[in-house]
């Protein structure tokens, strides 16, 4: 898997024509291998960008490039051959092994009736063992832990092979110690990834640059460490936000209070 650019132009979306845009007007690129965070409170239209950029809706207006390549001249198969998304809703087991799971995320490179082949079944071992999941490939998904089942998203979408992964909340409803797997597990994967967050502090550990949105306008596209100021934060967030530096790490850590 080899990682490629995104160039996100001018996208709005809107649910119809005469409706007011969900999101308006959205401009950034991410360069190949690098982690971008969209961060904003709920309503912000992190969920309506992320559907622009796996190609589940079509832009209003403005273009998705990956790899310098319009996302809608590709034919649906060889989009999802570059980007693949891990979202909010997990799958329905129907009695599937992790195994089984994982290699449906082969679909794109088989045609017709074909199943999967040799090739196909290595990059699946490939995956499983990139992701400690060996030991679980013959286990019934629906018996997994909630972090197991994360795991089991992300690789079903690396079996892909995309050079671009999105993924929606991935620690949502995670307890803490698989909410750090899963941020460690993105640090690790060396793809170009765009990733929607909650928790700025997580977004502000993890993530090369960030995007902020607030009620689907953009408020700053930057590195973490500069572009989330305590008055960006209080302001899209509507709270009192201070960013406070920890010793003797120097790492930052924001901390929130409602305003009087």
């Amino acid at each position: 898997m080899r990682a490629a650019d995104l160039d996100v132009q001018g996208v709005s979306w809107a649910p119809a024509k005469s409706a007011l845009p969900v999101l308006h007007s959205t401009t950034f690129s991410v360069a190949a291998g690098r982690v971008l965070g969209v961060v904003g409170p709920n309503g912000a239209g992190k969920s309506t960008l992320l559907r622009l950029l796996y190609r589940f809706q079509k832009p209003h207006s403005g273009q998705v490039r990956v790899g310098g390549q319009d996302l809608w001249s590709m034919t649906a198969r060889d989009s999802a051959k570059r980007i693949a998304a891990v979202l909010q809703e997990q799958v329905s087991a129907f009695g599937l092994t992790v195994r089984e799971i994982v290699r449906l995320g082969r679909t794109p490179h088989v045609s017709g009736f074909a199943t999967t082949g040799i090739g196909s079944e290595q990059v699946i071992d490939t995956v499983l063992e990139k992701l400690s999941l060996r030991s679980l490939a013959d286990r019934d998904f629906g018996t997994l832990s909630g972090g197991e089942r994360q795991r089991v998203m992300v690789a079903r979408a690396l079996a892909q092979e995309p050079q671009v992964l999105i993924l929606d909340e991935p620690t949502n409803h995670l307890d803490v110690r698989h909410q750090l797997e899963v941020v460690s597990l993105i640090r690790s994967l060396g793809l170009t990834i765009v990733v929607s967050l909650h928790d700025l502090n997580t977004a502000n550990g993890v993530c090369d640059d960030v995007l902020v949105l607030k009620d689907g306008h953009p408020q700053g596209y930057g590195r973490p460490e500069t572009l989330l100021t305590d008055t960006l934060v209080s302001n899209t967030f509507c709270v009192n936000a201070r960013r406070e530096h920890l010793a003797p790490s120097g790492a930052s850590h924001f901390s929130f209070t409602l305003p009087n």
